[in-house]
């Protein structure tokens, strides 16, 4: 019995690549329907030692480099939303950076981690923007998740997501992202088409 993909539901998934090495194990997936490539979810980490690995993360918003990264969603979504705008940063992390640097440009943001900013009552608001930088990556939920995050932002609103994307097979061997144990959801260019065309975005 195949695998159901954790996007779509899809159950056309086939085995994409075996990692195997001393410090880690795992067989990745690939949805025939959405294209997203992920993890066995019997092969996840649980919730203790993935907030452990997340713990050893140093994302200080005082870091000129960490700024620079985030700038690549920040500069973006500026562009697109008015100056009055509010939004949501989704998987901020221990250090809200990128909420940081949108107030300082003026503009209201919310924060939510499921591990360090656990307030849910944000989750039950409307917004214009909705940043997740490095998150999709993580999610065990990603078609609920991200269904739920489409549903909070105002019409014409501005949903931003930062990862990095799978090429082919060849170069998933060699890929360092797909090394960390936290990240268990690998979407593509054609991923994200199946995504937009599932809610009509451009």
């Amino acid at each position: 019995m195949n695998l159901l993909c954790p996007l779509c539901s899809g159950d056309s998934t086939e085995l994409y690549y075996q990692q195997r090495s001393k410090k880690l194990s795992r067989d990745f997936y690939q949805c025939g329907h959405c294209h997203l490539v992920f993890v066995d979810p019997a092969q996840r980490l649980n919730a203790q030692d993935e907030k452990a690995e997340y713990d050893l993360h140093n994302n200080d918003v005082d870091d000129a480099g960490y700024r620079q990264f985030l700038s690549r969603v920040q500069l973006p979504v500026q562009a697109r939303i008015k100056p009055a705008a509010h939004g949501l940063d989704f998987g901020c992390g221990p250090g809200p950076a990128l909420s940081v640097m949108m107030a300082e440009q003026g503009y209201s943001v919310s924060v939510y981690d499921i591990f360090y900013y656990q307030d849910k009552t944000v989750l039950d608001r409307r917004y214009d923007f909705i940043t997740a930088t490095e998150v999709v990556e993580h999610l065990f939920a990603p078609g609920e998740v991200l269904s739920q995050l489409w549903s909070l932002l105002e019409h014409g609103g501005i949903l931003a997501l930062m990862t990095k994307m799978v090429i082919d097979q060849q170069a998933f061997a060699q890929w360092h992202y797909k090394n960390d144990p936290t990240h268990i959801g690998f979407f593509s260019q054609p991923t994200f088409e199946w995504l937009a065309g599932q809610w009509g975005l451009n």
